[in-house]
């Protein structure tokens, strides 16, 4: 059985000569829960959007759940997204004029697909959403606006979950509250999740965190602490 995703001797470079990744090698498992995160500007949001689909690499090579996506042209990688990959930002990106139900199928909608109304009852009870669907986003806290992008990324049953900072615009409660919802998703679903942030309390939460500067992928570490995280955050800093 292939990974959800990996990656292979990857690099992106920019104009002017800037190298944003370099050489960046890994596999990610179905079922598992990855953190990536560095300083600013260690390459991380990079590799995101390169191992996800939304920016090509100059140079490496990418699987999606077993699909090398850099020969595919832009109409098929987009259908490769839309069915294979879930996203959840930092901002929730609900249009406030649609009801919690219709955002959340609204990518299934715009593919021509009607969701799967059993899957879609499971997901909402799961996240405690089941009583919200007719309301509008405005009439949700900030953690249940996040819940209802989860499960949006999840409606479409995706290899994999890329979660940009989910936890950025919310209070400590319902960012605890919304990991804990990722890791059980991981858990009791066998999702495959890929999250990036700078918060060391956050990533502790995955099983496995890759820490990143200057475009590499610098330590590999299993289930560490938030405070061993946070001595190698400041260490980065200082070299």
């Amino acid at each position: 059985m292939p990974s959800a995703i990996t990656l292979a001797q990857v690099s992106k470079e920019y104009a002017g000569g800037v190298r944003a990744l370099q050489d960046v090698s890994l596999s990610v498992e179905r079922g598992t829960f990855l953190a990536v995160m560095g300083p600013s500007g260690s390459g991380k949001s990079t590799l995101m959007h390169c191992a996800a689909g939304l920016d090509s690499p100059t140079s490496g090579s990418i699987r999606i759940d077993g699909q090398e996506i850099g020969a595919l042209n832009e109409t098929r990688r987009t259908e490769l997204r839309r069915e294979r990959v879930g996203f959840v930002f930092q901002a929730y990106n609900l249009i406030p004029s649609l009801s919690i139900e219709d955002n959340i199928t609204l990518p299934l909608r715009l593919a021509g697909r009607a969701p799967d109304r059993d899957w879609l009852r499971t997901l909402v009870d799961r996240v405690g959403l089941a009583d919200r669907l007719h309301h509008r986003p405005a009439e949700l806290s900030g953690g249940q606006q996040q819940r209802a992008a989860i499960v949006r990324a999840l409606v479409a049953k995706p290899a994999v979950v890329f979660a940009d900072e989910p936890t950025g615009a919310l209070d400590l409660r319902s960012a605890h509250q919304v990991l804990d919802l990722l890791r059980d998703l991981v858990r009791e679903m066998h999702q495959t999740v890929v999250m990036v942030t700078h918060d060391p309390a956050a990533a502790a939460r995955a099983h496995r965190v890759l820490v990143m500067a200057d475009g590499r992928v610098v330590e590999s570490l299993d289930r560490p602490s938030a405070a061993e995280l946070g001595r190698r955050l400041v260490a980065l800093g200082e070299a």
